[in-house]
């Protein structure tokens, strides 16, 4: 059977918040509402044991979603639609180095005529527990190829809506549509490994797919982030032979004692400084993995010829 992926692309996955931005895009939201934000982040802390002491376990990655939803709801983020996340975006500022090292990276592949002949390609996804629409109203948006983030509702399905009852149209968000944790973050990785991502109709992300009909393998992918968080995303790329780096903060030493860690555990490989600016030490690790990887692919498809082929006749 012929397999059904070339496997000739590379994944370069990327956690978003303190790793392509120094802090958390909900920042310019709080900004428009006048809200504080350390009074946000610190109900949101307390969300866990509150509703514990009501006997209500909740996902502590997910809660403060619904503690936007409680905001909306009590007029405090009054009217926040969509399209409201999506201006945010456009506020955010990005480290040293971001968006050009996006196109720069893809293009190093695309020029070289080794990885040219085999058709190789580069491929860009942000997977976050943050709002995917504040992530494409940012000025990375356009160079990614796929963004994975929480997502609102503003006009839910009504009962009855299945009989074209009309649904009420609002332009405020009021429920949840996805919500991604620090665990559920690992089921995007296999979206892009599987390719369920590129192609809905026809692979389901729990689908049984054997490692050699997988869009992009493991081992293609490089998985970039900043902290414990990441740890299940980081297990399942160790686990399977991809690439694993952190980034810290230029000169904030508890961040950079965090990634030390995340080494020493043997949880990511290696780590660099949050500045992607040409012949940055970040840069260079990423690009020289890229290229390898691209290089082990050309030795692959090579290998793979040369077995294919049978030797030419010779004169008896």
């Amino acid at each position: 059977m012929k397999n059904a992926f070339a496997q000739n692309i590379i994944a370069m996955v990327w956690d978003f918040d303190k790793t392509l931005i120094s802090n958390y895009m909900q920042e310019p939201l709080f900004k428009k509402y006048k809200v504080d934000a350390k009074v946000f982040w610190n109900e949101v802390n307390q969300l866990e044991s509150h509703y514990a002491n009501q006997g209500i376990h909740v996902n502590r990655d997910t809660s403060y979603l619904n503690h936007i939803l409680t905001y909306v709801k009590q007029g405090i983020f009054k009217g926040l639609s969509n399209q409201i996340l999506r201006e945010c975006g456009k506020e955010l500022e990005f480290y040293p180095g971001l968006p050009e090292f996006f196109p720069e990276i893809k293009k190093q592949v695309e020029e070289n005529e080794d990885f040219k002949k085999h058709g190789i390609s580069l491929e860009h996804y942000v997977v976050s527990t943050g709002f995917a629409e504040t992530i494409r109203g940012s000025s990375i948006a356009s160079y990614v190829d796929g963004i994975f983030g929480c997502e609102f509702i503003e006009s839910p399905a009504l009962p009855g809506f299945l009989e074209e009852k009309k649904d009420k149209v609002s332009k405020e968000i009021s429920q949840v549509a996805i919500a991604l944790d620090n665990t559920s973050k690992t089921r995007y990785l296999f979206e892009i490994n599987k390719g369920s991502n590129k192609h809905p109709e026809k692979i389901n992300v729990n689908s049984s797919i054997a490692p050699e009909n997988r869009r992009i393998p493991f081992e293609n992918m490089i998985y970039i982030a900043d902290g414990p968080s990441d740890v299940p995303a980081f297990s399942i790329l160790n686990s399977f032979n991809g690439s694993t780096f952190a980034v810290y903060p230029k000169g904030d030493a508890k961040a950079f004692q965090q990634v030390e860690k995340l080494r020493k555990d043997n949880r990511v490989q290696t780590f660099g400084e949050a500045d992607y600016t040409k012949n940055s030490h970040s840069w260079m690790w990423l690009s020289e993995k890229v290229k390898s990887i691209a290089t082990q692919i050309v030795s692959q498809k090579e290998d793979s010829i040369r077995k294919s082929s049978s030797s030419p006749p010779n004169h008896l």
